[in-house]
C-alpha cells in the first residue's frame, strides 16, 4: 500500500507541474520495486522530491524503497516539458484503482478473520 501510495504521490507531483518549464516527468518501476520488497531486498535510495530551496519539504517521509527515474519523453514541449498529461492521467487512474483493488481485499481478509472470530465465541 505504500508503494501505490507514494506512486501516487509522484504521479500527482507530474500533473502539478504539468505548466512548469524545463521539468521531467518522473516515476518508477512499480513491479520492480514490488519484486524487490516481495523478496527482501532493498534498492539502494528512496523516493523523495526534488527540492530546490531549503523551505521545500522533501516528502519522504514514508522512506520507500524506490528510485524515481525520468519518463521518456512522448510529446515535445517547448519549453522542455515532458509532462504528457494523457499518460499521467491513465497512470494515476491505474495507480488508484489497484489501491481500491488492495484495500478491498485487505477488508475483506479482515472480515474473514473477524467473521472466524465470532464463531469461535458462540
Amino acid at each position: 500500500m505504500n508503494l501505490r501510495s507514494q506512486r501516487h504521490q509522484v504521479l500527482a507531483s507530474n500533473i502539478a507541474n504539468a505548466d512548469t518549464p524545463q521539468y521531467k516527468a518522473r516515476d518508477f518501476d512499480f513491479q520492480g520495486v514490488m519484486q524487490n520488497a516481495l523478496a527482501g531486498r532493498a534498492s539502494a535510495g528512496g523516493v523523495s522530491l526534488m527540492t530546490t530551496s531549503s523551505g521545500h519539504m522533501r516528502g519522504d517521509g514514508s522512506g520507500g524503497a524506490a528510485n524515481l527515474k525520468f519518463r521518456g519523453e512522448t510529446q515535445s514541449a517547448v519549453d522542455g516539458n515532458t509532462v504528457d498529461m494523457d499518460v499521467e492521467r491513465t497512470q494515476i487512474a491505474e495507480n488508484a484503482l489497484q489501491y481500491q483493488v488492495l484495500t478491498q481485499l485487505i477488508s475483506d481478509k479482515f472480515k474473514g478473520m473477524r467473521s472466524a472470530l465470532a464463531s469461535n465465541q458462540g
